[in-house]
């Protein structure tokens, strides 16, 4: 039987983020490999780095377009940055997966896509390194969500992010049926690629591969804005790196996201901050979450079970 989940403040402090002891070090905290931007959008790699440090990451090596890694490592001395040959439609040249091998081994989990440029070619940067490296969490989000529905993945199920524009492309319905039945659309789709799904919206819901959901309600109209799903994914990689499973960084990614933009909302207005104004206020949000708490979340079956995934991993 197929279940259904409110995500709401109950639900996560029932659910907490492995804590981090006092005495934890930056290696404990885990690490990103996030392979975004290009030369046209490196912001989106900024955005997404920053998003994982403040969720609690350890460490974030971006791997990006060589026409830009100097200025993406400038601006963020945080990071640890890999140029990467680009094609003449701006994508990322296979030659350069060869260049990641050792931080792929090294890696807590990949987020591969935003900002990236040339559609086939993030797709085909993402199959070769799911084959290379089939075992790392992956995300998958913007250009690159297609490795995952074009043909079978190798590997557990990877995570993708779209929202309801991307996920009528990748699935050849209109944008309006799938904003009409959201909570179908992600089931579906969930199973037929054997992924979990995040369909973004003003609803979100999170769909298991076997058929389970987590639906978070409340987003408001500020959130869409450039850059805020750069934000998000890189949340949930960052939840991620400190040990979550894909679906409860999922989870926690979305609801922070949310919180993050009522709060800007609350002192700026519902309309015309910056994605990049949502870092800031990711912090005292997860430690507002993090202490157990009072507040009880239940599933309800759903009709129509579907039969259960492949094992995957579930750390976190």
């Amino acid at each position: 039987m197929n279940r259904r989940r409110l995500l709401d403040a109950g639900l996560l402090r029932q659910w907490p983020l492995a804590p981090l002891e006092p005495g934890c070090d930056k290696e404990l905290r885990g690490r990103v490999l996030l392979i975004a931007g290009s030369r046209e959008i490196p912001g989106a790699a900024l955005l997404s780095a920053q998003a994982a440090l403040r969720a609690g990451a350890g460490k974030v090596m971006v791997a990006t377009a060589q026409s830009v890694a100097m200025q993406v490592a400038v601006t963020m001395p945080e990071l640890r940055v890999v140029g990467l040959p680009e094609t003449h439609s701006g994508g990322f040249d296979l030659t350069g997966l060869a260049r990641l091998d050792d931080a792929l081994k090294r890696a807590d989990v990949v987020l591969i896509g935003p900002g990236m440029q040339d559609e086939d070619a993030a797709i085909a940067f993402a199959q070769a390194l799911r084959k290379r490296h089939p075992d790392v969490p992956t995300l998958l989000d913007a250009a690159a969500m297609g490795a995952a529905t074009r043909e079978p993945i190798a590997g557990p199920p990877v995570l993708l992010t779209p929202h309801a524009g991307e996920m009528a492309h990748l699935n050849g319905q209109s944008k309006d049926s799938v904003l009409a039945d959201a909570e179908g659309a992600a089931r579906e789709a969930a199973r037929w690629w054997n992924s979990i799904v995040a369909l973004k919206g003003a609803t979100t819901v999170i769909a298991e591969p076997q058929g389970d959901l987590w639906v978070h309600e409340g987003g408001n109209p500020g959130l869409a804005t450039a850059g805020s799903g750069d934000v998000l994914a890189g949340l949930i990689a960052g939840f991620a790196a400190r040990g979550a499973s894909l679906v409860q960084a999922a989870a926690w990614g979305v609801a922070v996201h949310a919180r993050a933009g009522d709060r800007l909302v609350g002192r700026m207005g519902g309309m015309g901050f910056l994605a990049s104004e949502l870092l800031a206020e990711v912090p005292a949000l997860v430690q507002g979450l993090a202490p157990a708490g009072a507040g009880r979340s239940t599933w309800v079956d759903l009709p129509g079970a579907m039969p259960a995934a492949p094992a995957r991993r579930t750390a976190g």
